[in-house]
């Protein structure tokens, strides 16, 4: 079995110069995906949460995620927007409290909140309440979160290209290529 970091360097140079830009900041990525898809690994369900300008790449992951059925299981991504659809209305720590216990009620096994976008967008306030949220964060930089840029002109490829790379990851630690134990 692989050390995750070398795993992931190999795995970026292997999808050439697209994705060179993700090698200066595996140093980032690798500690914030091994411990986030190790809740994967135990159980968790990967709810998916993103600000208005990232919707559509919550459909994205969710409706991708599973395609490929025949070489692996499949995994429990849901968006949150699917599962509670009022969530643009929510405006409150009260609510954020209640969605939670909803939450915590529906899915016994755990869950890890994958948010993908600014930090100021209200939503991000229900991922940032839960330590094991998984946050691909946008113009701000916030401890155990991987950090984006809104002006970056190649954002929606890099936001494709780090799910293949998440998608790839998951392969390798069910198919126990690469271990995140030491990472």
């Amino acid at each position: 079995m692989q050390a995750f970091l070398k795993w992931t360097l190999e795995t970026i140079r292997k999808e050439g110069s697209w994705m060179s830009w993700m090698e200066e900041k595996r140093l980032e990525w690798v500690p914030l995906a091994a411990s986030r898809l190790q809740n994967l690994m135990n159980g968790h369900t990967f709810i998916v949460v993103t600000d208005e300008e990232r919707e559509w790449f919550a459909h994205y992951m969710v409706s991708s995620i599973n395609r490929n059925t025949s070489s692996r299981p499949l995994l429990p991504f849901v968006s949150l927007k699917t599962f509670f659809p009022n969530l643009d209305k929510l405006r409150s720590r009260e609510e954020i409290v209640l969605l939670e216990d909803m939450l915590s009620l529906s899915f016994p096994n755990g869950y890890t909140l994958f948010y993908v976008g600014k930090s100021n967008d209200f939503k991000s306030q229900i991922a940032k309440q839960r330590d094991e949220s998984f946050m691909w964060i946008l113009d701000e930089q916030m401890q155990n979160s991987f950090y984006l840029s809104s002006s970056d002109e190649l954002l929606d490829v890099k936001l494709i290209q780090l799910y293949k790379l998440m998608e790839k990851t998951i392969d390798a630690l069910l198919f126990a290529e690469v271990s995140v134990e030491d990472e």
